[in-house]
C-alpha cells in the first residue's frame, strides 16, 4: 500500500512529509495499521504529526498515545476547530499539551488557519529532539515493563526499548516481526524470551496472564484517552449522554446488527432508486450530443470509418460509463460521508469486528465491502 508524500520548505530548511493511510490504531488488524506502524518503526522518520478531529477528539487520542509510544517526537494537530466551535465544542490545547507532554496545535485547514504554527511545532520537535513521556499502564504492568525494558536496552536498534517491551507483553506478532527487522543483529531472541517468561510469571501472580495482559494494556490506553478528553474538551450539556444512548442502541448485540442492515439497505435502495432518473436524463442528453457530433463530422466530410470509431467506439462507451456510474456514486458517497461525520461507521466496524476476526480480518473491512455497492448496483443497472 503506497503512501503519498511531498516536500516543503520552512525557515530555510527542507522537509519531506509522508501522508500515511488513515487509521484509528497501530494494532495490526488491517493493512492500513500495518503500513502506518511499519513506516514509523522502519521509515527512518525524524518525527510524527497526528491529525485529530476536534469534533470527536476522544476517538483519536488512542492513536496519539500509541504513536507517542513508538515515536516520542510527536506533534498533535487538532484540526476542524471551526467545525467544533459551530457545535459548541471547545478544546483546551494547553491542557492537552501539558497532559500529553507534546506540542498540540489547533488548526482549521480548510481556512488555512494554524498551519504556520503547526510547521513551527514540527521544526521545534525535530530540531530540539523533544521527546514525550510514554503512556502509563497499571502498576503490575509498569513493573513488568520496567524490568523488560532494562533487559532490552541497546538491543532494539532505533526503536524505543519500552515500546519493544510493551509489544512483547502484548504478544503482537506483527509488531514483533517489525521489531526483529528494525533491530537487526542487535536483537537477541533467547535473551528476550528468557526475560519475558520471568515477567509473565510475576504478572500471573498479580492475576494477569495470557490475553488478559494485552486487553488490560489496550484498556489503559482507552481510559487514558477518555481522561485526557474529559480534561481538555468541553461540550454542550447533554451531548455525552446522547452519545452513550446511541452507543447502547447502535452497538448492542440485540439492536446493532438489525439497525445496521436496515440503514445500509435503505442507503442502497436510495442509491439505486434515486439514480434512475438522473441517469436517464444524463444518458439522453449525452446521446443527443453524440448525434449532433455525428452530424458535424458528416458535414465536415469525415470518412465513415472515422465517424463510426469516434461515435460508436469512443462516445457511446463514455456515455454508458458516465450515465451509469456517476449518479449512484454522486448519491452514495455523500451519504457515506454523512455517516462518517455522525460517527456511525466506527460503530459498524465495532459491531462486526468479532465476526470478521473469525475470518482473520477486521471490522473496518466491512466498510470496504459497503463501498463496492454503488459500483455493483450501477453495473446491474447497466447490464
Amino acid at each position: 500500500m503506497a503512501a503519498a508524500w511531498g516536500r516543503y520548505a520552512f525557515r530555510g530548511k527542507n522537509y519531506r512529509l509522508v501522508d500515511l493511510p488513515g487509521t484509528y490504531s497501530l494494532k495490526t488488524r488491517s493493512a492500513e495499521e500495518a503500513v502506518a506502524r511499519d513506516f514509523l518503526c522502519l521509515g527512518g522518520v525524524d518525527g510524527a504529526v497526528v491529525v485529530c478531529d476536534a469534533t470527536c477528539l476522544e476517538r483519536n487520542l488512542n492513536l496519539v498515545l500509541q504513536t507517542i509510544e513508538v515515536m516520542p517526537r510527536t506533534v498533535v494537530c487538532v484540526n476542524l476547530l471551526d467545525e467544533a466551535a459551530r457545535r459548541g465544542v471547545q478544546v483546551n490545547l494547553e491542557t492537552l499539551s501539558h497532559r500529553l507532554g507534546v506540542p498540540v496545535v489547533g488548526t482549521s485547514a480548510g481556512r488555512g488557519e494554524g498551519l504556520e504554527e503547526l510547521l513551527a511545532a514540527v521544526e521545534r520537535v525535530v530540531e530540539e529532539n523533544l521527546q514525550a513521556p510514554p503512556p502509563r499502564y497499571l502498576p503490575p504492568i509498569e513493573r513488568a515493563l520496567e524490568e523488560l525494558t532494562a533487559a532490552l536496552e541497546g538491543r532494539t536498534g532505533p526503536l524505543p526499548a519500552r515500546w519493544a517491551a510493551a509489544r512483547l507483553l502484548e504478544g503482537d506478532e506483527g509488531a514483533l516481526d517489525t521489531l526483529r527487522q528494525g533491530a537487526g543483529e542487535a536483537w537477541q531472541e533467547e535473551k528476550a524470551d528468557e526475560c519475558q517468561e520471568k515477567v509473565r510469571r510475576d504478572l500471573a501472580r498479580a492475576g494477569l496472564e495470557g490475553r488478559a495482559v494485552g486487553e488490560r494494556m489496550a484498556s489503559c490506553l482507552v481510559w487514558t484517552g477518555e481522561d485526557l478528553a474529559h480534561a481538555a474538551v468541553s461540550a454542550p450539556a447533554g451531548d455525552d449522554w446522547r452519545d452513550r444512548r446511541l452507543d447502547r442502541l447502535l452497538t448492542s448485540r440485540s439492536t446493532g446488527i438489525p439497525l445496521m442492515l436496515l440503514l445500509l439497505a435503505g442507503i442502497l435502495w436510495l442509491t439505486i432508486a434515486g439514480a434512475n432518473y438522473p441517469s436517464q436524463c444524463l444518458s439522453d442528453g449525452l446521446f443527443w450530443l453524440g448525434e449532433q457530433f455525428r452530424v458535424l463530422l458528416r458535414t465536415a466530410g469525415a470518412p465513415l470509418w472515422l465517424r463510426e470509431a469516434l461515435i460508436q467506439g469512443v462516445w457511446r462507451v463514455l456515455v454508458w460509463v458516465v450515465s451509469v456510474m456517476l449518479p449512484p456514486m454522486a448519491i452514495f458517497f455523500p451519504l457515506f460521508t454523512l455517516l462518517e461525520d455522525f460517527g456511525y461507521l466506527p460503530r459498524v466496524a465495532f459491531v462486526l469486528d468479532h465476526a470478521f476476526r473469525r475470518a482473520r480480518a477486521c471490522g473496518k473491512q466491512a466498510l470496504t465491502m459497503c463501498l463496492a455497492s454503488p459500483g455493483d448496483a450501477a453495473s446491474a443497472c447497466g447490464g
